[in-house]
């Protein structure tokens, strides 16, 4: 995690929204061309940045929001201060979690990304699946509408 803990998604109470992502991008470097012709894809930094602008509003309305992608625990730590994100990124870099919860994939330059899904948990039930994701920027307003009519 990029606070330095572990995290057991299944243990948070209340609810919790992971937003799953495949790869955030780096300041100054292009992603290869090939790399949009990828359905869903691109679009990481917007979603996070998204999830960031929104986090008010997910608190108010009870949530815990993570981010979770296969990038090193270093590369997303990055991430969360060039973009200043208020909440946690989890690296699953060995893939334990997508394995457990069978979570879509792809492969890209010889490594497997997770594909874009997000899921709500309530006391570490799974209570909503979005998926796929699209388009990515919308994708914190989708579960803030998904919360409020709930309540």
């Amino acid at each position: 995690m990029t606070d330095g803990g572990r995290l057991d998604l299944g243990a948070v109470q209340g609810t919790l929204v992971l937003y799953v992502y495949p790869k955030a991008g780096r300041p100054g470097v292009d992603p290869p061309p090939e790399w949009d012709a990828i359905p869903g894809a691109r679009g990481c930094t917007p979603q996070s940045c998204a999830f960031r602008d929104h986090h008010g509003e997910l608190r108010e309305l009870g949530a815990t929001v993570v981010g979770l992608s296969t990038q090193t625990t270093d590369e997303q730590k990055e991430f969360v201060a060039n973009n200043h994100l208020p909440f946690t990124l989890c690296s699953d870099a060995e893939l334990e979690f997508a394995g457990a919860l069978d979570l879509p994939t792809f492969e890209f330059d010889h490594v497997t990304l997770l594909k874009r899904i997000t899921l709500v948990a309530e006391d570490g039930v799974i209570m909503k699946v979005f998926y796929p994701v699209f388009p990515p920027d919308r994708n914190a307003q989708g579960v803030i509408d998904w919360l409020t009519a709930r309540v």
